[in-house]
């Protein structure tokens, strides 16, 4: 009697690695829906994720990254430089914060009878508190800056949602800070965005916005995907390449 042997699907968030040259390279297994090449992805915080459906074995998706190892290697070496010259926040005033692309000169008000909050005014962001303490201030502002995103996302969904044709309904919206994704769709529609994205400028929440619109239609990275995204954003690799570049300044 012949006996069929199922193999267990690979878990994701399994740490794999590989050696290019004398660099050990690490990268986080991650599943998705349908089958297809693995999609290999250096996040700005130097994380490496390789992405392929759960029945791929562990050793063809090292063999995958190995093929991609000079390109992982030199986008690890720029991603590492950059954090290399990234200063913490210190909550001080006169430091630079973002909001929507620009910049704006932090002003901390300390008065005991004052009303703890924040707003922007006159071109600069005013955090009062009663007492000077880092983690109060820190703790209102990222409350601002959700408080913004509601609002901001809320309004950019209106305003793009008439591109996406394939939508029945409006999606139900969700805020989630998160370390390293702008946004994520669920299979039931959900969109979940990042509160940090209001740092960016408005194309690069649009972007974010209609990434996720799309995903939607089509879950997962596949060439389809990308032509709906291109129909509905034809330039969307130039505003990527932007909302890539100040990920370091919109993450701290």
């Amino acid at each position: 009697m012949n006996v069929a042997i199922e193999r267990a699907p690979k878990p994701e968030g399994v740490i794999l690695n590989f050696f290019y040259g004398d660099e050990n390279i690490t990268f986080e297994r991650v599943n998705r829906q349908k089958a297809g090449k693995a999609l290999i992805k250096v996040h700005p915080d130097c994380r490496v994720q390789v992405s392929a459906t759960p029945d791929v074995p562990d050793a063809e998706l090292i063999k995958a990254a190995k093929k991609r190892g000079r390109w992982i290697y030199e986008q690890l070496r720029t991603f590492r430089a950059q954090l290399e010259h990234v200063k913490p926040r210190e909550y001080v005033s006169g430091e630079s914060h973002y909001y929507l692309g620009r910049q704006y000169l932090l002003k901390v008000i300390i008065d005991p009878s004052s009303v703890q909050g924040v707003k922007l005014y006159r071109g600069k962001i005013e955090v009062s508190v009663r007492e000077r303490n880092v983690d109060r201030i820190k703790s209102l502002l990222e409350g601002w800056y959700k408080e913004k995103a509601k609002d901001v996302f809320k309004s950019r969904l209106e305003a793009i949602m008439t591109q996406a044709i394939w939508l029945e309904q409006k999606p139900e919206l969700r805020f989630l800070t998160m370390q390293t994704q702008w946004g994520s769709c669920s299979p039931n529609g959900r969109i979940t965005l990042n509160p940090l994205l209001v740092k960016a400028p408005r194309e690069c929440i649009d972007y974010v916005i209609l990434h996720e619109l799309c995903h939607i239609a089509e879950h997962n990275h596949s060439e389809r995907f990308y032509r709906l995204l291109s129909q509905v954003m034809p330039r969307w690799e130039k505003t990527k390449a932007k909302l890539d570049g100040m990920a370091q300044k919109v993450f701290l």
